[in-house]
């Protein structure tokens, strides 16, 4: 164990309280079969005992969100949620032994166990991982709060306790405190815009309260230049989608750059292979194959890491997304072929951290361009306050220059939290936000979000939510 690692804090979480938020969506979303709605947000409050620097509280919010953790189809929309909530209240429990650890420690020392008590009642490994990611979070922010130090300082001194781990054994003797301190944290990010199936295309079509509702609208309104389009399963259908999609934005952003997402949509090796020789017969995408930055998650999970993946020759590198269900899947993909893997904060901040680590680890190593292995920061609809503001930091944090962001164009603003809420957190961060139709929203000028007001003590927020206007999380199920 490093230095650094051996003298961070060691904490004891003495509480931990969940509240939830039913979040109703201004546009349906729909990605891979499922269409979304409405949602539960949770909310985290956890007082840590923070040693010398006294009790603190720190906090940390997650869309709850059904049919992308679990898309079984004999479970229910309240059965994936039901499953989320189980993990947070078994990390809950686990968490608040009263074993003083550094916030590493505690990750590592309860990862195996409330994986295998999520496996062994049913849940998936995301569902199982669920707990942890949120919490572990909130531990960050009472940690940073009590040190008055921001996030990113936080991970830079190894103020966390990051070290060797059974947990990521193929980074034994990884220099943890050097590695981190070389961590420089972006100060701006530019939004990849997501395009849902069924998002209109063309028009100057507002909604109601004054925002964008076609792909062209959006564009002139807030300048993206990368976007993510969604893909359904079919080739054909796909194919024609996409072109549809590309002609708006060879029109109205040019020199744009986009990804492609299945949401393990293809069923298996030949429906993917189909998809490639679509896309490299494609012409707009011929034109200017360069355009294309990567294809995230095609294949179902479960056929994620077939050994005859690897001679698949993609028209750009393959991306890890709802296949990265455990610590381990991101070796045992790069195996398969796959190159990238993505960062996502319900999937875990010390996940990704550790898989930033890897990349670097692996590229220290001369390889052919297309071996290279790199990382992405998608979204699961992280909504404005919290949720956004703590994914923002991460990906600042791992130094990556563009990521998908689609809370915002999907629920107006911060929904239906207080207006007291709303208003303290505009006024923490008044570059974050922008008030229009009489109500604040997340700013995004010429494709850019910025993220000075984000370094701060604690995780990456100035204001907290109200907490008293939270229903209990046993309530999450019905929100859906």
């Amino acid at each position: 164990m490093s230095a650094a690692s051996s003298s961070a804090p060691r904490l004891r979480v003495l509480a931990v309280e969940f509240g939830v938020r039913a979040m109703s969506l201004r546009l349906p979303f729909k990605f891979g079969a499922s269409t979304l709605t409405r949602c539960p947000q949770v909310f985290v409050r956890a007082v840590v005992d923070c040693a010398a620097q006294g009790t603190t509280q720190g906090w940390a919010a997650e869309l709850m969100v059904p049919r992308w953790f679990d898309k079984r189809a004999d479970r229910s929309a309240a059965d994936n949620v039901r499953d989320l909530q189980h993990a947070l209240e078994s990390a809950s429990a686990a968490y608040t032994q009263g074993v003083p650890a550094t916030a590493f420690e505690l990750f590592a020392r309860n990862y195996d166990a409330l994986m295998k008590h999520g496996k062994a009642s049913g849940a998936t490994a995301l569902s199982a991982s669920f707990g942890q990611a949120v919490v572990d979070r909130a531990v960050i922010d009472a940690l940073c709060r009590s040190l008055h130090i921001p996030m990113h300082a936080a991970f830079a001194g190894n103020l966390v306790g990051l070290s060797d781990t059974p947990l990521a054994s193929d980074l034994a003797g990884w220099d943890w405190d050097a590695w981190l301190s070389t961590l420089n944290p972006s100060p701006d990010l530019q939004a990849r815009h997501t395009v849902g199936m069924l998002d209109a295309l063309e028009g100057d079509t507002e909604d109601a309260g004054g925002l964008p509702v076609s792909l062209s609208a959006v564009v002139r309104r807030y300048g993206h230049r990368f976007f993510k389009i969604k893909l359904g399963g079919n080739p054909a259908a796909d194919l024609a989608r996409l072109d549809a999609v590309l002609a708006t934005l060879d029109a109205v952003a040019p020199g744009f750059r986009f990804t492609l997402d299945g949401n393990e949509q293809y069923a298996d090796l030949n429906a993917l292979k189909a998809l490639c020789e679509s896309l490299r017969a494609l012409p707009r995408l011929a034109a200017r194959p360069g355009a294309l930055l990567y294809l995230e998650q095609p294949l179902p999970r479960d056929a994620s890491m077939d050994p005859a993946l690897g001679k698949l020759q993609p028209p750009a590198p393959l991306l890890l997304d709802e296949a990265d269900g455990t610590l381990d899947a991101f070796p045992v993909g790069r195996a398969h072929g796959w190159r990238g893997v993505s960062s996502k904060s319900c999937k875990g901040i010390y996940k990704a951290v550790i898989n930033r680590a890897r990349c670097d680890q692996w590229n220290l190593v001369p390889s052919h361009h297309a071996d290279r292995c790199f990382m992405s920061a998608e979204d699961l609809t992280c909504q404005a306050g919290l949720a956004v503001q703590q994914d923002l930091a991460l990906a600042a944090l791992l130094g990556l220059t563009h990521c998908e962001r689609n809370g915002h164009h999907y629920v107006d603003g911060f929904g239906d939290a207080p207006g007291g809420e709303q208003q303290a957190f505009a006024e923490a961060h008044p570059d974050l936000y922008e008030t229009s139709g009489g109500r604040p929203r997340l700013a995004i000028r010429n494709g850019s979000i910025e993220t000075g007001s984000l370094d701060r003590p604690g995780f990456a927020h100035g204001a907290d939510p109200d907490f008293a206007s939270l229903l209990p999380l046993r309530q999450a199920p019905s929100l859906v």
